[in-house]
């Protein structure tokens, strides 16, 4: 009820009368002033009430004077009247009728009643009414009021000094609030604030109203009485606790801080007497260090003080709490005095308050962001937060390891620093901590044998403090164990949910606010303020570490499943915090820390222990100590829940899961699933302990990739208690639903998980290398599941997923690349059967994305994979078949990447999927595809696992050769239009078309295609494909080849036939020459069969002979391509090489194809028709005169020239034209046969080399074979008619060469039979005859022929003369040795050499023939013809015996007379010219060397033979004789000479010592040597001297005669001498004899002859021989003796001298 309505006013003006009367009635006796003064207040009520309408107003004016009474009644310190004052006194204040000045009286009359002890609590109750109930008290009054209830607290009474005491604070309270009215009131008018200065005395406070100067006195005063001063304003004050004082400062700060923070005066006074004061107070506690850890230690001189030091942390904490922005330099002090007050050092019970205060600034995480701000993000600044989380960690870590003396379980912990009683406790601890470990039920952290037990202290996100509000005690209180881990517990949790909720909030906040913004300006990229996140990042990068390290030891050691989840969350909140800011290191930390709890402990596994490696490093510091992040502990009590094998390389035996295990396992997939999208690069962390935790369990991947329980497969099987049991169906439903939910993840989430899922089953792959051990397939299963569940959009999956599960597909081990192979078909076939929007129909991009995966696999080496592959595309084939559109050619693609190290079973399903589409789909897939469907089934013939799938593939080619065939108009236009529509994107680009025979109309293009892999089929390495394909390559392109375009015969020609030869030659020349075992089973191989050599060569014939076939059968057409001339030069190409191949079969086929292509039988001589014409005739050339070309010289060298080549191709345009008539087709056709007589003879050439280098004992390589080089030979005669017309001396001598080197060529012993009858028959071989034929139809054409041509003449003499010559000296082949066929041992010698001589000698008599037609020819004469002959019968005839055969000498002596008798005539009529100048010497020589063989006879010559012999020698000299010495006034005398020192040689009877004394008398050749003597004699004397020249003869002779005869003469002498008395040998005898008759014949001779025809010299010698003969009369011999008394006899004429001399002749 108010004060101040009229009821009552009336109430209070009868209760005041009432006092005045019981006031009067009281003192009516002791205090008569007192009754007078109250009997007058009452009349003075009486009348204020009368004459005042507002009576309140007029009784406060009055107060004084109505208060009076009452003052005195107090005077009288009677207990009775003292109270009922005090009651009326109340009364007027509760009616605010008491003015400023009777409040003064009032309270001055109280004072003086606290001065006697009076009504204490009466007092302090109407000071408090008077404060309350209105403002009149200010100044000095009030501080007078204040110390009154000071004075009261320290009384005596403790009901008092507590009810002081809240006074006291109330009136406090009341002073502040008063100034906050104040405030309001002036809220609205704005002052000049007068400006303070800083240093300004603290009285000043003029600038203050009233109210406010009150209140700041009174701070001020407080101030000072807690620093023990004395107070300025507070006059009176007796005595004054520090306790008391700190309380109420607290409260005044705590109550009232925007007085603090609106006014400058008070600011002033917090920042310059309260912080000071603070940490003055603080100073015991900061350099207190605890002695020992014993609570009975001596105490040191100053002590804390509890109660003052609980109060002071109340204070801080406020100060922190309000005054933080004001006070950020003390702030940052008091937050380092109370991370210290945490240290190990300080009393327990510090600790505990500390940490007390410390969860308080937990529970605020704004207070703790503007630590962040001010502190850790300045530079050069305490890093405040930072250190506030790391103390805390630290604080938690101490407790563990210095344990309280309280805990029983841990006394045998040693006590120390945190490392090394971390050590002592792991070694020392279990056994202990296991006892007390068995009772444990309670909530409780247990770690190395420290047992910490757990309680409730606060709800969660307050800070509700049990020792700070101890406000009553005095002493430290003792702590319960684990309080203050609890405290450090729950502010941790605190600190972790006040810091990420409000970080939270504001991210969520700040989106929303972009996503408004980009919606109102889509174009600005809206960006959040950099300014927010940078603090954010902060927080937490300073608070991470810290956190980490207790909250991994926390979990480490947590017992109860409350806590642990718990801490699972702060975690869990952590992680997914850092996530959203992008912190990547933090996020991992917590998430490894996470994933290494959910693990066994110490489990290898290296995504954690790398991370956890980093984390190490960074053993961060706090304060001095360092923090290690402790690794968990294994002698945890905990419930073993699943036993199972590791997931690792090194089988480490069974492993331990606990039930906190499956607890982490459970956040790790709650983490994953709700918060995957900011897992980022973690995901791996994440996924790799899952994937070990599934292994350990036993999970194993079912259909789409879900996990299952499954039994291990070896090893001891997994242990699973029911608990887990239970659990498993939930994990693995949870698993499935995690990577389920990543169809809710932004695409780069999806892509952090899928590299995450990549690169686990990268490592689950290298483990399962080389092992048969069960490799985990945890990832692939995931993968299959995430391609499964984002199907919608699955192109941005695609290539990482496939691309890594195509890697999979190749791992050795089975189990791991079948799931890898069932994962891609499986994804592949969800992704065709998916409804896609668009449609695949429409989408083509992405259907061949898809498919594409499916030919990747065909790189794959492992049999199971490609199985697996072809199944699927059956699959597909039949599902999808008629829909797969642009994805045909990666489906063949897939069907043709067959190869041959794969087994038949896989080449026979994917053949089968061949032969599907070959039959039921040609029709319905592009035309563009067809070329591809001919690959494909080209390639399986190429495969060479299964010979019966590669024939019956020719046989699908040959079927779809017909189908191109009957649906050829149809396709064509189709493949036009493609054609049309590829060529306008070529053009769009820029880019030429590429596609295979580009040119070529696309329909022949597919044509050209089909032939080319026939083409590559020919030249397969198994000989029955080849020959298959080759008989359909040359049918399809006879009975198909009509439908080609004449440009595309062109490809065909090149690109196709030419290219097959190319390789067929290629293959055949380096084909293997082993032989063959049996071809398998009870196949045989034929000997001409039995090497890949021998099978290529059958492939070479079969294809030469095709080309050839088509040059023959389509040659109309070809004529009309331009370049038929180029082709033609190439085909002969083709025929030389091999013709030139070593292999007879294909040389000899080649021949044949050479004979056919020029349209010529094997020469028949005499054929009815000239050759030339049928030749023309067959070609479609109407026979033409061929006129000799122009005199510029032979026509190829004008084809050579590029106008000639114009001129052949003008008609490269028409279709089928005529063919050309006249000198053009004259030309052209000349051009063919020279170039075909190039080919011959480079053939030639090359077959008939000998071969280089090598021993004789080197077998050669190839030597070409008879019948070869016969057919070779016998292409001359009709070739040369075409081209006689251009045929010149150098095409002669090339023509010889061959010849010459095809005759020098031996054959193998082994053939030799078949070739020489028998060696004894003298008979020309095939080979022999062709080549004479040859050089015959030369020789009768240069006969018929022009004059030009006679100059050959000389050649052809020339290369018989090199034939003849073979009789003596069979021509070498190259350094080969070989045997005559004679001398040959079959089996010995591998090479025989032909039986020569009789070839030689048919050559001879061709040429003795040739040289009776042509002896006079100018030609014959310029070329020296008879010096050549003669030169080579000189070989013959100078072996003469040691000819090969002796018919061959016989021959040569008869054919040299024959040519002799015609060519002398010719010499001498030619003298003059010096033409044959040269030839006398040479014939001399072959005199000489045939008349004097340096061979002898054999020993089995008969006389008869002999004397035949010795017949021919005679003829010779008859013909020297008759033929040559009368006319040797024509003849050289050199030549004169030697015939006469012949003569001379002759005559001189010389034999060899070989014969026996019995046929002396015949072998002398007695006859030969008279013969010699008489024409030597005959032309020494003759007196016929006609001539000088004769004389010059017979001078000659007489000369060498003498000369001889001394020789012998002087011999004879010697060995008479020597001998003694033997005999000398018979012919020796004869010899001498012979010479002394020649001696004495000669006498004669000289006297008969007129002394003018002797000269002197002959004289001289003469006479000289006298003594020699003199000496001769010593001989025994008297045959000698008698020949020499003839031989002296004579002599008698000398003795005097001439008439004609004038000198003595004795001189």
């Amino acid at each position: 009820m108010s004060t101040s309505t009229p009821e009552a006013v009336k109430k209070l003006l009868e209760n005041m009368q009432t006092d005045l009367r019981s006031l009067s009635m009281e003192c009516k006796k002791k205090f008569p002033p007192v009754k007078e003064a109250a009997e007058s207040g009452i009349v003075k009520i009486k009348t204020i009430a009368a004459r005042n309408t507002d009576i309140l107003a007029s009784l406060k004016e009055n107060s004084s004077e109505v208060v009076q009474p009452f003052l005195m009644g107090c005077g009288t310190k009677e207990p009775k009247i003292t109270q009922l004052c005090l009651a009326a006194v109340q009364r007027l204040m509760t009616h605010e009728v008491v003015s400023e000045a009777a409040a003064g009286n009032i309270i001055n009359m109280l004072w003086q009643l606290m001065e006697n002890g009076l009504e204490e609590l009466k007092l302090l109750q109407t000071v408090l009414v008077l404060l309350t109930t209105n403002t009149v008290v200010h100044d000095e009054i009030l501080s007078k009021a204040i110390v009154l209830c000071f004075r009261l607290h320290f009384t005596k009474d403790n009901i008092t000094n507590n009810t002081a005491a809240a006074t006291v604070r109330q009136v406090v309270t009341v002073v502040f609030e008063r100034m906050v009215a104040e405030d309001e009131r002036f809220k609205g008018i704005v002052e000049q604030p007068t400006p303070v200065q800083g240093n300004t005395n603290r009285r000043s406070v003029s600038t203050l109203r009233p109210s406010a100067k009150d209140a700041y006195m009174l701070f001020q005063d407080l101030c000072q009485l807690v620093n023990a001063d004395a107070p300025y304003w507070l006059v009176g004050m007796t005595e004054m606790t520090r306790t008391f004082g700190l309380e109420l400062l607290e409260s005044v700060l705590n109550d009232f801080p925007g007085v603090f923070l609106q006014h400058q005066e008070f600011s002033f006074l917090l920042k310059e007497r309260v912080c000071p004061l603070v940490i003055k107070l603080f100073s015991p506690n900061i350099k207190f260090r605890q002695g020992s850890s014993s609570a009975a230690s001596p105490a040191p001189v100053e002590k804390p003080y509890f109660p003052i030091c609980m109060r002071l942390l109340r204070v801080v904490s406020v100060l922190i709490k309000h005054f933080y922005s004001l006070l950020v330099t003390e702030c940052e002090i008091f937050l380092s005095l109370l991370v210290k007050f945490l240290d190990g050092e300080k009393p327990q019970w510090l600790r505990a308050v500390a940490v007390e205060s410390v969860h308080r600034l937990c529970v605020q995480p704004h207070l703790l962001r503007s630590f962040c701000q001010s502190y850790d993000m300045k530079q050069h600044s305490t890093k405040v937060f930072r250190d506030i989380v790391n103390a805390l960690g630290s604080f938690i870590q101490s407790l563990f390891i210095v344990p309280n003396t309280g805990n029983p379980a841990a006394t045998n912990a040693p006590a120390g620093g945190s490392g090394s009683g971390a050590q002592a406790a792991a070694q020392g601890g279990p056994g202990a901590g296991g006892q007390g470990g068995s009772l444990i039920t309670q909530a409780a952290f247990e770690y190395r044998g420290t047992w910490i037990p757990l309680m409730t202290v606060s709800v969660q996100g307050s800070a509700k403090a049990t020792y700070l509000e101890m406000l009553d005690k005095v002493e430290p209180p003792s702590i319960p164990e684990g309080y203050a881990m609890s405290v450090a517990f729950s502010a941790l949790l605190d600190l972790v949910r006040g810091i990420t909720s409000m970080i939270e909030r504001e991210l969520a906040k700040e989106e929303e606010e972009v996503a408004v913004r980009r919606e109102a300006n889509p174009d600005q990229n809206a960006q959040a303020e950099p300014e927010a996140h940078l603090v954010w990042e902060e927080m937490v990068s300073a608070c991470w570490c810290g956190l980490l390290a207790a909250l991994s030891l926390l979990l480490d050691a947590s017992t109860d499943e409350t806590a642990t989840e718990s801490i699972l969350k702060a975690e869990l909140t952590m992680a997914s915090l850092c996530g959203r800011l992008g912190l990547v290191t933090p996020r991992d930390a917590f998430i490894t820390a996470i994933c290494k709890a959910s693990l066994p402990p110490h489990y290898a596994l290296t995504v954690l222990s790398s991370n956890a490696t980093n984390l190490n490093n960074k053993a961060y510091s706090i304060q001095g100590q360092t923090v290690q992040i402790i690794s968990p502990s294994s002698e945890s009590h905990q419930q073993v829940v699943a036993v199972g094998q590791p997931l690792t390389v090194q089988p480490q035996g069974t492993v331990v899961l606990t039930a906190k295990n499956i607890q982490c396992m459970r956040t790790l997939l709650n983490l994953a699933h709700c918060h995957g999208a900011v897992l980022g690069t973690s995901w791996q962390l994440v996924l790799a302990t899952l994937q070990h935790l599934v292994w350990i369990l036993g999970l194993k991947p079912g259909v789409g990739g879900a996990l299952k329980p499954g039994r291990a497969v070896e090893g001891p099987s997994t242990v699973l208690t029911t608990a887990v049991m239970t659990d498993l169906p939930f994990i693995s439903n949870i698993l499935s639903r995690l990577f389920e939910s990543s169809q809710y993840l932004d695409d780069v989430s999806l892509h952090h998980l899928i590299n995450a899922l990549c690169s686990l089953s990268l490592e689950a792959m290298e483990m399962a290398y080389g092992t048969n051990k069960e490799p985990s397939l945890f990832a692939v299963a995931k993968l299959l599941e995430t391609g499964l569940v984002n199907m919608d959009r699955i192109e941005i999956l695609w290539r990482p997923l496939v691309g890594h599960l195509l890697e999979v597909c190749q791992h050795p081990n089975a189990r791991m690349r079948e799931w890898g192979a069932e994962a891609v078909t499986a994804l592949i076939k969800a992704g065709l059967a998916y409804k896609h929007d668009p449609p695949l129909a429409q989408n083509q991009r992405l259907q061949l994305l898809l498919l594409n995966p499916l030919k990747e696999l065909s790189n794959v080496l492992h049999a199971d994979i490609r199985q697996k592959q072809l199944e699927s595309v059956l699959q597909i084939l039949q599902s999808q078949g008629d829909s797969l559109g642009p994805g045909w050619p990666l489906v063949l693609g897939v069907i043709g990447a067959i190869r041959n190290d794969q087994g038949e079973s896989l080449i026979r399903t994917a053949f089968q999927c061949l032969q599907l589409v070959v039959t039921d789909f040609l029709p319905t897939m592009p035309c563009m595809c067809l070329q591809i469907v001919v690959d494909v089934a080209g390639s399986f013939g190429l495969q060479n696992q299964e010979l019966n799938i590669s024939l019956t593939s020719i046989g699908l080619l040959w079927n779809i050769s017909d189908y191109f065939f009957q649906r050829g108009e149809a396709i064509t236009q189709d493949l036009e239009r493609e054609e049309a529509a590829l060529q306008k994107q070529a053009r769009e680009k820029g880019e030429p078309l590429n596609r295979p025979f580009h040119p070529a109309p696309p329909f022949d293009c597919l044509w050209l295609c089909l032939y080319a892999k026939l083409g590559q089929l020919c030249v397969d390495p198994r000989p029955a494909v080849r020959k298959s394909a080759g008989q359909t390559m040359f049918s399809t392109i006879a009975a198909h080849g009509t439908l080609l375009q004449q440009s595309t015969w062109h490809i065909v020609v090149w690109k196709v036939l030419f290219h097959l030869l190319d390789c067929v030659r290629k293959s055949s020349t380096t084909a293997d020459k082993e032989k063959i075992e049996s071809g398998g089973g009870n196949i045989l191989i034929h000997h001409s069969r039995d090497t890949a050599e021998k099978q290529w060569a059958e492939t070479w014939v079969l294809t030469l002979a095709g080309v050839a076939r088509i040059f023959n059968t389509r040659r109309y057409l070809l004529q009309q391509l331009g370049d038929f001339f180029k082709a033609w030069e190439v085909l002969l190409d083709h025929i030389q090489s091999a013709a030139l191949s070593k292999n007879n079969e294909v040389s000899l086929a080649a021949l044949k194809s050479f004979q056919e292509i020029l349209q010529i039988g094997t020469p028949v001589k005499d054929s009815a028709m000239p050759t030339e014409a049928l030749a023309m005739a067959v070609m479609g050339v109407p026979p033409v005169l061929i006129d000799p070309l122009s005199a510029s010289g032979p026509g190829r060298h004008l084809l050579r020239s590029d106008s000639m080549l114009e001129r052949l191709t003008r008609y490269n345009g028409a279709e089928l034209q005529a063919p050309p008539q006249g000198e053009e087709s004259a030309l052209e056709d000349a051009a063919l046969w020279w170039s075909a007589w190039n080919t011959w003879y480079r053939t030639g050439t090359d077959s008939t080399r000998p071969p280089s280098g090598g021993t004789g004992t080197d077998r050669p390589s190839f030597v070409p074979s008879q019948p070869f080089l016969t057919a070779l030979v016998q292409i001359v005669p009709a070739l040369y008619q075409h081209i006689e017309t251009g045929f010149s001396m150098e095409d002669l001598r090339k023509l010889g060469v061959i010849l010459h080197g095809a005759v020098s060529i031996p054959i193998s012993s082994d053939a030799s039979p078949f070739i020489l009858p028998s060696y004894t028959e003298a008979v020309l071989t095939s080979l022999q005859e062709a080549v004479l034929t040859a050089l015959d139809v030369l020789q009768k054409a240069i006969c018929v022929g022009p004059e030009s041509l006679q100059v050959m003449y000389p050649a052809i003499f020339e290369q018989l003369l090199l034939f003849v010559e073979f009789s003596c000296k069979p021509p070498q082949y190259g350094k080969l040795e070989t045997k005559h066929v004679a001398n040959a041992k079959y089996n010995q010698a591998e090479w025989v050499a032909l039986n020569y001589v009789p070839f030689a000698e048919r050559s001879l008599e061709v040429v003795v023939d040739q040289y009776h037609k042509t002896a006079c020819h100018k030609a014959v004469i310029n070329e020296k013809v008879l010096q050549n002959i003669i030169k080579t019968l000189r070989m013959p005839l100078g072996l003469k015996y040691a000819c090969p055969s002796e018919s061959t000498w016989k021959l040569a002596v008869s054919s040299l007379l024959k040519v002799l008798s015609i060519g002398l005539p010719v010499a001498r009529q030619h003298a003059s010219s010096g033409m044959f100048e040269t030839m006398w010497p040479e014939l001399a020589n072959a005199f000489e060397d045939f008349l004097f063989t340096k061979s002898t006879p054999p020993d089995n010559v008969s006389i008869q033979e002999f004397q035949k012999n010795e017949a021919i020698d005679v003829e010779v000299v008859q013909l020297i004789s008759t033929e040559i010495l009368p006319f040797a006034n024509f003849i050289p005398k050199d030549f004169v000479g030697q015939i006469m020192t012949m003569l001379n040689k002759g005559s001189i009877h010389s034999q060899s010592s070989s014969f026996t004394e019995a046929e002396i008398d015949v072998r002398m050749r007695e006859e030969f040597s008279k013969v010699c003597f008489e024409t030597l004699l005959q032309f020494s004397f003759s007196n016929k001297v006609s001539t000088p020249q004769e004389g010059y003869i017979s001078r000659m002779a007489l000369s060498v005669l003498l000369k001889r005869s001394q020789d012998v003469l002087r011999r004879y002498v010697d060995d008479e001498r020597l001998s003694g008395r033997c005999p000398l040998p018979r012919q020796q005898v004869t010899e001498i004899i012979f010479v002394l008759k020649a001696i004495s014949t000669l006498m004669d001779s000289l006297k008969k002859t007129q002394p003018e025809n002797v000269d002197g010299t002959t004289w001289a010698q003469v006479i000289a021989l006298y003594p020699t003969l003199v000496e001769c009369i010593t001989c025994s011999s008297s045959e000698v003796s008698s020949a020499l008394k003839e031989a002296l006899g004579p002599f008698k004429d000398f003795m005097q001298p001439p008439v004609s001399r004038v000198q003595n002749g004795e001189s």
